[in-house]
């Protein structure tokens, strides 16, 4: 018992995970062992020399041709073959011209900003060409690496000691942004931006873990967190992903490790009895419900688990919305009732009136206007005054 509850850590070989030809940087399994900067060099190295040989042949072929075509033409084509030599002079000498001015070397910050537009453009355009090509098995290794993180749903942040707090909001906002950067690296299509994703997280978990513990985090603290980010996002893709970008990076090697640690994780590193990791791993049981009578100590689940405990008081919310929810709408129930009460009432009072005070309609009296005016008659015609209805 003693055993299983001293304090534990993911300490890793440093000589494993070293590159194979001794630079001193971080190796990587998809690059044969080795850092970015060997095997981009290596790479280099073979890429330069299968293009030589290429070269070599085509100059050649293109000899063997030359030779072939002049030795079938002869001389009926010497007139036409001045005339080309005039224009390649020429050509020639226009391109000397213009020469110097295009010896004048751009800006560093230039060139490089041309060179991520570039990369943009081209990756996004052969995206679904170069992003997990059937010619791989890496649609397995993503099935494989899915379905491994899947059966270990049950690791929590004790097993793997990460120095992470969730029930501080702070800390658990940040977890929650690492978790979906991670997840949202699938979605970019530049390895560059995939890179940031990684980056953007990493930043997230070095925040969680400064929130938590008051003071910088040490890369031994951020590995464990990170392999925990990655068990709870559960990133589709993950290998493919790792593949397609290729570049160097703290982080980019960080999240190599966390990978290989996960494929590699067994009851040792996490300090357990095989038995029970076996159980755990087939689901038959779960250290987050304990057995009666089992040897890990009784404790309450919700207190145990910071996640399961923002669900039990989410759930308190919505059942009191719930309730504040039913209350408005008996009011508005009542309300609506009263207002058709009214209704009915106002029609029954109008009603009685209009029955104890009828309307009379009576005809309207005639009347002149100028009727007191005796000398009206005196009047020519169209100023005699006229009767109307009053």
């Amino acid at each position: 018992m003693s055993q299983r509850t001293e304090r534990r850590g993911i300490h890793v070989d440093q000589s494993m995970l070293l590159c194979n030809k001794g630079c001193g940087y971080y190796g990587n399994a998809a690059w044969q062992g080795l850092c970015s900067k060997c095997w981009r060099e290596e790479y280099q190295r073979t890429r330069q020399k299968q293009i030589q040989e290429d070269r070599a042949l085509a100059e050649k072929l293109q000899k063997e041709e030359e030779a072939a075509y002049a030795s079938m033409q002869g001389a009926s084509l010497a007139p036409f073959s001045k005339f080309e030599e005039k224009k390649t002079n020429e050509k020639t000498r226009k391109v000397t011209f213009f020469s110097p001015s295009s010896r004048t070397a751009p800006k560093k910050e230039r060139v490089e900003q041309v060179m991520d537009e570039v990369e943009k453009y081209i990756m996004t355009c052969l995206y679904k060409s170069v992003f997990c090509p059937e010619t791989t098995d890496d649609e397995k290794k993503d099935l494989a690496t899915q379905n491994r993180i899947r059966a270990l749903y049950w690791v929590d942040i004790q097993m793997l000691c990460v120095p992470v707090d969730e029930e501080i909001p702070a800390v658990s906002d940040n977890v929650v942004k690492a978790i979906t950067d991670v997840i949202e690296m699938d979605s970019k299509r530049v390895p560059r931006d995939k890179l940031a994703c990684i980056t953007c997280c990493s930043k997230h978990i070095f925040s969680a873990i400064k929130i938590t513990k008051s003071e910088p985090a040490s890369a031994d603290d951020f590995l464990p967190t990170l392999i925990y980010i990655v068990l709870k996002a559960n990133p589709p893709r993950l290998q493919s992903n790792i593949q397609y970008i290729t570049q160097d990076g703290y982080y980019f090697t960080n999240l190599c490790c966390a990978v290989a640690f996960i494929e590699k994780l067994d009851a040792q590193s996490l300090n357990l009895d095989l038995e029970d990791f076996e159980r755990y791993m087939s689901g038959q049981a779960s250290p987050r419900r304990p057995e009666v009578g089992s040897g890990w100590p009784q404790m309450d689940t919700a207190a145990a688990i910071p996640a399961l405990a923002q669900v039990y008081q989410n759930l308190d919310l919505l059942s009191g919305l719930g309730s504040r929810q039913e209350r408005v709408l008996e009011g508005v129930r009542s309300m609506q009732s009263d207002l058709i009460t009214w209704q009915e009432s106002v029609e029954r009072e109008v009603q009685e009136i209009l029955k104890k005070y009828p309307l009379e309609s009576r005809p309207p009296a005639l009347s002149a206007i100028d009727s007191d005016n005796v000398e009206n008659d005196r009047l020519p015609l169209p100023l005699t005054p006229q009767v109307f209805a009053g």
